[in-house]
């Protein structure tokens, strides 16, 4: 399985104040997936928004890949998650996808031939 995750919406999804250090909300999730990546053979993009925080940056590794959208505001990583499938797509390489978000903007976006799982499940999964 290859997991494309949009990281924004993961960790944005629970009211836990986040919004007051994004940098280190952005770090618990990578370390998390870092973590469930270290037990499992599936491939995990881990795709953000912002700028990648050096002690974000350097969880990436094996078969954890952690971006930063290569835009800027509003529904970036939404965008970088497209333009990543649509690579995929255009390599052939389109067994066993799955997004996580729960946006319904991306949700819609998604090829059909990749699945689309809401974040809950993704956090049930890693443990986050």
């Amino acid at each position: 399985m290859r997991w494309v995750v949009d990281g924004n919406n993961v960790f944005g999804s629970r009211p836990d104040g986040w919004w007051n250090d994004r940098p280190a909300a952005q770090q618990r999730l990578a370390q998390r997936t870092a973590e469930w990546c270290r037990t499992h053979d599936d491939e995990v993009l881990l795709v953000f928004d912002a700028p990648l925080a050096d002690e974000t940056a350097r969880l990436a590794g094996g078969n954890l890949t952690i971006v930063e959208s290569s835009r800027r505001g509003r529904d970036a990583a939404d965008h970088e998650i497209v333009e990543r499938l649509a690579d995929l797509e255009h390599a052939g390489d389109t067994a066993d996808v799955r997004v996580i978000t729960s946006d319904k903007g991306l949700r819609e976006r998604v090829p059909v031939w990749a699945s689309v799982w809401g974040v809950g499940r993704f956090r049930d999964l890693i443990g986050y």
